[in-house]
């Protein structure tokens, strides 16, 4: 009798609390939500150091959570790094995953674990929803009327909204499993990348139609889409285009509904932004508001936006039972390509901090990048030195969700969940950074292999870090890398030669 009064009120329990038998269940499955921002420096954040302008959000974020200050991206570009973060391998590795065009084929191995099929294998739902440059289908020559793949479903996503490169690259579309968005059938897409299709006017022979002059050598003065003169020739797909002041909102409400629909199971949310990326058009209630240019209206859209998606987690709940993770994909860059005011509207604001460099170089703000980490079992307002990867999140995230990375597969990630949650202060041993050459830090030491590139890149603005001569620096007296210690410092130079040879010759 007590046992089947017992049972009795278990079951009026069940149907009285859902939410808690939903919590119980699900206790050991917490959603994970990464944001990716696109071209954000290591001093654009307030909580690691900007005053120019509030990031009072992205610093919400820090403060409940880790704010790491030696997080690096794989690469000081972003195909690269977006490579890295997805297949947990340096893509230098690899031919082919340079900075992709619009119309590239898909680089992402099919047959290999990614971080979206480890949540799949664990039983979480996937969605990828923002920009995603990884290339898509089997070769250049798309019907991009028809069903393009594979692609970001085919890799681990369960659902993907995305767009195919970048904002200042064609096609100027969005992308639902693998479909465009509001293509009108009748007029069919074409894009080329070396000669021009179609007669829409283009930013070499109509500056007249542009909304922001571009700049020279830089190659966006080819197909012009609302005002703005793109990378790459595009025909066709006209009720597909996006409103570039759209985009990220776009992007916001389709992230939102994802989580909403999904709310009642363990989700893994992928929303790479494209902020602060060219061609910077932000909406109209951020212009004008940074007093630094577009760029800087288009960081505090880019804070706004997270903080949405912080308030949406917990108006569904589910707070307590989602991580949410954010980085930038590399360094921060002003003058590419557009005339935005990033650069006349400076106002002394330091995108990279008191690092050297910026985006494409392997100077440390090439891929020193700010990186936050909070929820469950994460430690609250804690500030960690350790050294880490975007890289090692495939890794680190095998251990939360006891799945087994197969053998010879993302063999450069490395889990450190322990200094994710803050339970330990120990970070890599040693890591190689990437741009046009190589380097490896190891403790507060960082090499810098010769390389006969450019050492600066006018066009950009970009101390490269090229070199005929080795480099050495000690980041702890000088993380602004100024004093080369090389000829100072031999035998430590050696050693990390030997170590960053050793890294090469790995198969």
């Amino acid at each position: 009798m007590i046992r089947f009064l017992n049972a009795k009120i278990i079951c009026l329990l069940m149907v009285l609390t859902p939410g808690l038998v939903l919590a119980q269940k699900r206790e050991s499955k917490p959603n994970v939500i990464f944001i990716y921002a696109d071209d954000l420096g290591y001093g654009d954040v307030g909580a690691y150091g900007a005053t120019k302008i509030k990031t009072v959000n992205l610093d919400r974020l820090s403060g409940s959570g880790i704010r790491f200050t030696n997080a690096h991206s794989s690469s000081a570009t972003c195909t690269p790094s977006r490579y890295a973060l997805m297949t947990g391998n340096y893509p230098w590795r690899v031919k082919g995953t340079d900075i992709l065009s619009g119309d590239a084929a898909l680089i992402i191995p099919l047959d290999r674990i990614t971080l979206p099929k480890l949540f799949k294998n664990a039983g979480y739902n996937t969605a990828i929803v923002g920009k995603w440059h990884l290339g898509l289908g089997k070769g250049v020559k798309k019907d991009w009327s028809n069903r393009v793949s594979p692609g970001p479903n085919e890799t681990g996503f369960d659902y993907s909204f995305i767009f195919p490169a970048t904002a200042d690259r064609v096609p100027t579309v969005f992308m639902e499993n693998q479909r465009v968005v509001a293509l009108d059938l009748n007029d069919p897409i074409e894009v080329d990348y070396r000669n021009k299709v179609g007669n829409d006017p283009t930013g070499k022979d109509n500056p007249e139609l542009l909304k922001m002059k571009a700049s020279p050598d830089h190659g966006h003065d080819n197909t012009i889409v609302n005002g703005i003169g793109r990378i790459g020739f595009m025909s066709g797909g006209h009720s597909a285009r996006w409103v570039d002041e759209e985009i990220s909102t776009t992007f916001l409400t389709t992230a939102k509904n994802y989580m909403r629909e999904n709310a009642d199971r363990p989700f893994f949310l992928y929303v790479p932004l494209t902020e602060p990326h060219v061609p910077r058009m932000p909406a109209t209630m951020f212009k004008g508001k940074s007093g630094l240019g577009y760029r800087g209206d288009a960081i505090l859209q880019l804070d706004w936006t997270v903080g949405q998606i912080l308030d949406e987690v917990e108006a569904l709940g589910i707070k307590d039972n989602t991580i949410i993770v954010f980085s930038s994909d590399n360094g921060p860059v002003l003058n590419d390509g557009y005339q935005d005011g990033a650069v006349t509207q400076r106002n002394g604001h330091l995108p990279a901090g008191v690092l050297r460099g910026t985006k494409g170089s392997v100077f440390e703000a090439g891929t020193r990048v700010p990186f936050m980490i909070s929820g469950p079992n994460i430690a609250k307002g804690k500030v960690s030195d350790a050294l880490i990867g975007q890289i090692d999140l495939l890794a680190s995230f095998s251990k939360l969700l006891k799945q087994n990375v197969p053998l010879g597969e993302a063999k450069d990630s490395q889990d450190l969940w322990s200094t994710l949650t803050g339970a330990t202060k120990t970070g890599r041993e040693i890591y190689v950074e990437h741009s046009e050459g190589l380097a490896l830090v190891k403790g507060n030491w960082k090499y810098i292999e010769p390389n006969a590139g450019v050492p600066y890149r006018k066009s950009t603005d970009t101390e490269t870090g090229n070199s005929p001569e080795p480099q050495l620096y000690n980041l702890r007296d000088d993380i602004g890398e100024k004093n080369n210690l090389a000829k100072k410092f031999p035998d430590k130079l050696k050693e990390l030669q030997k170590l960053l040879q050793l890294e090469k010759d790995k198969k």
